[in-house]
């Protein structure tokens, strides 16, 4: 594209520009290739307009930004721009030419029950034969069904990223994608360039609330999916979904507590084979089963079949895919031991209502005693809910293990002593903490007993354990496999 042409897309003042091919767009100058523009924004610590040398030197033909300031020049040509995030993001979508247009897009927000209801709801899709790609916090599958991963440096996928995906998928002969949109995704412009089809709400609970500040703020990013999306479907039993009603163009409801919903879903059984449930729908009633622990998972198995059935899904469609499930990597995750063993479980529950969704369940179908491990992030991130943490553990199981979860440049020693200030609060004394997460499975593991359950919650399927200024390699299903070999 020439760089005219993106100024174009842009919408901004026809101007004198060089003729000058761009190739790419890029936020970061480490990151700028030969024929890039490069987006300098103005950050809380950083201004990227101190990189343009650097992404000049690197090859950037030309810089993005809100504005030069006193004493700033550009030996690059100068775009001013109103918003330089918004700016990245459309930038990206038109030089990767649109490929969210050609493509039958869902996205999927909440607190709880994003990763599991975007996984399922492509695995619907596929079954109804759509050649479905997913983009989540696990990684991105392109229609082949090969799980991957961005490279390290992207801890989370920028606009970039998202658009040279879907391009991929489009690439690949894709038809749909399933895309998880977090509310950091939202409220940085990262999926702005994204046409989308179906917006899912799945629940919301207090959380990031560092970075959004209040409630009524991460409710206000996760709701622009909703604003964006064609058509919408919405957790009755959510009280935050009274404000997203009639948003979108088109919309419907889903419950499964016994709320007014087009969507319902009755005589719910958990059963050693899974979840089975009759369903009411638009598309008529029937039975449906879910090879999936968890009673909750039925509101992610409403959400997943309402968006697979607006994009033509047929109930008998439904219905088998929904059966051959197979679950989340890290989501309720079963490890396998031999028989004598305690049943071990990975699950991602890091917040109190996911910690208590996830202990109730389990505690349902646990013939012995339930431990659970389970630590809290560092650094800023939402302090307040570590002593909630240490409240819902002690209550829910008959054992505790505090220990560490990406402690960051936080002492560990204050995470874990606000964990045991919940307990303790709530006259609780089950618990223990041990420092090194690795020694705090094997302790649980260990000392559980056969019929006991020990659910190991808060990494999931994440593969790296940050641990003051170091980030190390991690995978938790492993150390619990580690962990039951040992006790043999």
């Amino acid at each position: 594209m020439r760089l005219a042409d993106l100024a174009a897309a842009l919408h901004l003042p026809a101007q004198a520009l060089p003729d000058a091919e761009v190739t790419g767009v890029t936020h970061n100058a480490d990151w700028v290739r030969q024929g890039d523009a490069f987006v300098a924004i103005r950050g809380a610590k950083f201004d990227g307009h101190s990189f343009m040398e650097k992404a000049k030197a690197r090859g950037a033909v030309a810089v993005l930004g809100e504005g030069l300031q006193d004493g700033q020049t550009s030996a690059l040509p100068y775009l001013t721009v109103p918003a330089a995030r918004a700016a990245l993001a459309d930038a990206a979508a038109a030089l990767a030419g649109h490929p969210s247009r050609k493509l039958e897009v869902v996205g999927i927000t909440g607190t709880d029950g994003k990763t599991t209801t975007s996984w399922l709801t492509r695995h619907l899709l596929r079954s109804a034969g759509l050649q479905t790609g997913l983009l989540s916090t696990v990684g991105y599958e392109l229609p082949d069904g090969a799980l991957h991963h961005f490279p390290a440096h992207f801890t989370t996928p920028e606009a970039p990223q998202v658009q040279q995906t879907l391009g991929e998928m489009v690439a690949a002969g894709g038809q749909a994608v399933v895309l998880e949109a977090s509310s950091h995704a939202l409220a940085l412009d990262r999926v702005r360039g994204v046409d989308w089809d179906v917006a899912v709400w799945t629940h919301l609970s207090s959380e990031h609330l560092d970075f959004h500040g209040t409630v009524e703020n991460y409710f206000a990013d996760k709701r622009k999916l909703v604003e964006r999306a064609r058509f919408a479907v919405l957790n009755a039993d959510d009280p935050w979904t009274a404000q997203l009603t009639g948003i979108a163009p088109a919309q419907t409801t889903y419950s499964m507590e016994g709320a007014q919903a087009e969507w319902q879903a009755g005589d719910i059984e958990e059963r050693s084979t899974g979840l089975h449930f009759h369903v009411i729908s638009p598309l008529g009633e029937f039975d449906a089963a879910l090879p999936m622990i968890g009673r909750f998972n039925v509101a992610n198995a409403l959400a997943g079949m309402a968006a697979a059935a607006h994009l033509g899904a047929t109930p008998q469609q439904l219905v088998a895919g929904l059966a051959s499930f197979r679950g989340v990597p890290g989501r309720m995750e079963l490890v396998g031991g031999r028989s004598g063993d305690p049943r071990v479980i990975v699950d991602f529950a890091h917040t109190p209502p996911s910690l208590e969704k996830a202990l109730s369940t389990l505690r349902a179908t646990t013939t012995g005693q339930l431990w659970v491990v389970i630590g809290s992030a560092g650094g800023p991130r939402d302090p307040y809910k570590r002593a909630p943490l240490g409240e819902v553990a002690t209550r829910l199981a008959d054992h505790a293990i505090f220990t560490e979860e990406d402690s960051r440049n936080t002492p560990l020693a204050d995470i874990l002593q606000e964990m045991e200030r919940g307990a303790k609060e709530m006259g609780r004394g089950n618990f223990k903490s041990i420092d090194d997460r690795a020694q705090a499975i094997r302790y649980a593991v260990t000392q559980a007993k056969e019929g006991d359950t020990v659910l190991l919650a808060g990494k999931g399927p994440e593969d790296t354990l940050e641990r003051d200024t170091e980030t190390i390699p991690w995978d938790e299903p492993a150390q619990a496999r580690e962990a039951l070999a040992g006790r043999h």
